[in-house]
């Protein structure tokens, strides 16, 4: 029964969202888009050759590359990928009691080849505050990650100043859903500009070979940079704070792009990381690597304890729990993995016992897992009484199996729950409010393109993020590199208690094994929340998400 932790097909589920308030408000009326735009200025329908859409097409699996550099299972493409100027909006929503005026620019940057060839046309959304200075006012630039998932979880739940509204604990709300201004929105803090992936979203690459460049590791790193520098020499912004914020795969892509844009003359002043992941081993298990196992206890531990799974003295102190469990899964548990078959009968039998103890799960179920839970089967058997599925994304979400308690292989509640509403308040956002106006379709997950494969290796071997031939994918070495190359360069990382997909401990036990001297160790804070893989579905996780994200911008931009 042991089976891969997280099958990189399901790594990256599109990151999803949101938190709102417990009595939201009315929404207060908003400002037309601005009605003088030129028809000159207004987004052109894009005509597709091939592939025709597929909504119903399941998400893509991440692939190895393929010999020679790029993936197999493309088919022909093509895209018009012509420059269009983006519309541009005016907005005022209310934070705080306060009004704030903002700029919205909606549209596509062009990442060229070395030869200004257009290869692929990023697809933007930036805010930024009116009567500011941009020398001073700080931008950040936002994704999420996938890979193959647009960025619409962090646009439309976590930072742009209008949210999809979800019950206050992000459960899903009856239909139709609606839009509200965001309380939570960093906009008084920092400008922002959500970008998608080629290929996600309304961005898209030329052609296939454009395709084969930026639908890996490597490359996707390198398009976002040059969207990065194309934005602030196009609205000068050279001489503003610098953020990335990226979420799940986007933590990936977060640290790749510190080490590359460092190299290529940029720094950041802060990077926040939210839901991390940056080195594929302690995500990844096989019969050869059990690292991921001790890092999924204290997540499991924590969503037993949130289902009233585990002994009345864990109960009691859900911190007491996890300090135990991590305890636990860092010192006897991972000895016992690592002695394998020569553990004694009676040495088996007590980490049986333990993991009993700490997951809720039976003694039946771990001696057929050989004391490896992943994933798959903690939600599967947690609520295996009530014939529930827990989430993977966010534990606190439970639901029955679509195909019924036997016959499903994988489901998660958490991610059909948060999925429609964000869809369709999108669509109604971007094209009434924001009034950008193209008739093709967006890809909320590249893989609803029928034509989509993404390699976590590089197109080539050599120096560079992807881990080398053979070895686990990881942007460590990158992040490792920005850090000590840049004294001043600070790190937040952002962690749900109950997120399944990138467990805590993975990040902490990453951070630990950055082999920086003590002076670099302490640009780098924490911050954990009551909450899953999306903090913000939560509204009280989604504040002090954006209370901790305020206080690391004026920490670093006072320099």
């Amino acid at each position: 029964m042991r089976r891969m932790l997280l099958a990189l097909a399901t790594v990256f589920f599109p990151t999803l969202i949101l938190a709102q308030q417990t009595n939201p408000p009315a929404p207060a009326p908003r400002n037309a888009p601005a009605a003088a735009t030129p028809a000159a200025e207004r987004p052109q329908r894009e005509e597709r050759a091939t592939p025709a859409a597929q909504p119903s097409t399941p998400p893509a699996e991440p692939e190895r590359a393929a010999p020679g550099g790029g993936v197999e299972g493309l088919r022909p493409m093509h895209f018009d990928v012509a420059e269009v100027p983006p519309v541009v909006t005016h907005h005022e929503i209310h934070v705080d009691g306060k009004p704030l005026r903002y700029t919205a620019t909606t549209g596509r940057l062009p990442i060229k080849d070395a030869e200004g060839k257009i290869e692929a046309e990023m697809f933007f959304v930036a805010y930024t505050l009116d009567d500011a200075d941009p020398a001073t006012r700080p931008v950040t630039f936002a994704y999420n990650g996938g890979p193959g998932s647009a960025t619409i979880w962090l646009h439309m739940g976590a930072l742009g100043p209008r949210k999809v509204v979800l019950e206050p604990e992000g459960w899903l709300p009856p239909s139709p859903y609606r839009l509200e201004d965001n309380p939570s929105t960093p906009l008084d803090k920092t400008d922002l500009v959500l970008v998608d992936a080629i290929g996600t979203g309304y961005s898209r690459p030329a052609d296939q070979a454009a395709a084969r460049k930026y639908w890996n590791l490597r490359g996707d790193i390198e398009a976002f940079g040059e969207f990065i520098r194309l934005y602030i020499s196009r609205y000068e912004r050279w001489s503003s704070p610098l953020y990335l914020f990226g979420e799940s795969y986007g933590t990936t892509r977060s640290a790749g792009l510190a080490g590359y844009m460092t190299s290529h003359g940029i720094n950041f002043n802060g990077i926040v990381l939210l839901s991390t992941v940056l080195n594929f081993e302690t995500l990844d298990d096989s019969f050869t690597n059990d690292v991921p196992f001790p890092m999924l206890l204290p997540s499991f531990t924590s969503i037993a304890w949130y289902h009233k799974k585990l002994p009345a003295d864990l109960m009691s102190d859900p911190n007491r729990a996890r300090k135990e469990s991590m305890d636990f899964a860092l010192g006897e548990y991972t000895q016992a993995l690592a002695a394998g078959d020569k553990l004694s009968p009676q040495e088996r039998q007590n980490v049986i016992d333990k993991l009993n103890r700490y997951t809720g799960i039976s003694k039946e179920v771990i001696e057929w897992a050989n004391l490896r839970l992943n994933v798959q089967t903690f939600t599967h058997f947690l609520l295996a009484d009530q014939r529930l599925r827990v989430g993977r994304l966010d534990g606190r979400f439970k639901g029955p199996d679509p195909d019924g308690f036997m016959n499903t292989r994988f489901f998660d509640p958490s991610s059909a729950e948060t999925g429609p509403p964000f869809t369709s308040v999108f669509y109604d956002y971007v094209r009434r409010e924001l009034n950008y106006k193209v008739d093709m379709p967006y890809y909320v997950s590249a893989g609803q393109s029928g034509n989509f494969h993404f390699s976590l290796s590089p197109p080539e071997t050599g120096p560079g993020p992807g881990g080398g031939e053979g070895g686990p994918p990881e942007t460590v070495t990158p992040l490792r590199e920005a850090i000590v190359k840049d004294r001043y360069l600070k790190i937040l990382n952002m962690e749900g208690f109950y997120d399944l997909a990138t467990p805590y401990l993975a990040a902490w036990y990453t951070f630990d094994h950055l082999d920086l001297p003590p002076q670099y160790r302490q640009n780098i804070s924490h911050a954990q929340y009551e909450a899953g893989h999306m903090v913000y579905l939560d509204s009280k996780a989604h504040a002090k998400m954006k209370q901790d994200f305020a206080s690391f911008i004026d920490a670093t931009t006072k320099r």
